[in-house]
């Protein structure tokens, strides 16, 4: 059984789900509404965890690839993302970066909030380790978990960014454990699989929409040992 596990944050922990709301008046540059299925392309191209979902030039590709660890940068580059997919108007590019943004548009897997007491009636501690921007806390105060998580390590707090071993070292050494005893779950397996390079196992899982994947925690903690 681990000592310890590392959640990613974004498709496998919480997912933005969009809400056809959101969308409401927001036009494509011709003046035709967005529909659900360009809705759905927009938010996959502003949560991909890797690779460049646009055209970007030197100043916006620098902004893209330093996104997560600059506020600044995050904004600058995903509302240049949002022009290229087609909003060019400045203030619907920014209704939908405001959704992307706010912890509490963020919706949890069915079973985040119970793999999260399994691991602490096991006494096994957890961090939330993430590549993002922005204070992803209040999600979990909303989801009334916070209290069971031990650490959490954010990319633009920490100065270090998913692919790169120093944000998983810094995870486990905060954690105080052993990398080969720890579990890393994610839904990349670049970014996130990278924790195997210093020795930790890694649970994949799928990022699809909430709904439809109920049970892939629990499962892959089972996986590694950690059963209810």
């Amino acid at each position: 059984m681990m000592d310890a596990v590392i959640f990613d944050f974004s498709g496998t922990l919480f997912r933005l789900d969009e809400d056809d709301s959101w969308f409401d008046g927001v036009t494509h540059s011709d003046g035709t509404a967005v529909d659900g299925h360009h809705a759905a392309e927009l938010m996959r191209r502003m949560t991909a965890p890797v690779g460049e979902v646009v055209e970007f030039d030197d100043v916006t590709r620098h902004a893209w690839r330093n996104r997560d660890l600059d506020p600044a940068l995050h904004r600058q580059a995903y509302l240049h993302v949002l022009r290229e997919s087609g909003l060019d108007n400045q203030d619907h590019a920014e209704s939908v970066y405001g959704r992307v943004i706010d912890p509490f548009c963020w919706t949890p897997y069915p079973d985040t909030a119970e793999v999260l007491k399994v691991l602490a009636s096991a006494s096994i501690p957890v961090a939330v380790l993430s590549n993002i921007a922005f204070d992803i806390r209040p999600a979990f105060e909303r989801l009334g978990v916070t209290d069971l998580i031990s650490e959490f390590v954010l990319s633009y707090e920490v100065g270090f960014v998913k692919p790169q071993l120093e944000i998983f070292r810094y995870a486990v050494d905060k954690l105080g454990v052993e990398a080969s005893r720890t579990l890393m779950v994610g839904d990349s397996e670049e970014a996130d699989g990278a924790a195997r390079a210093i020795g930790c196992s890694f649970a994949l899982v799928d990022p699809i929409p909430t709904p439809e994947r109920p049970t892939a925690l629990l499962e892959a903690l089972e996986l590694s040992g950690i059963t209810r």
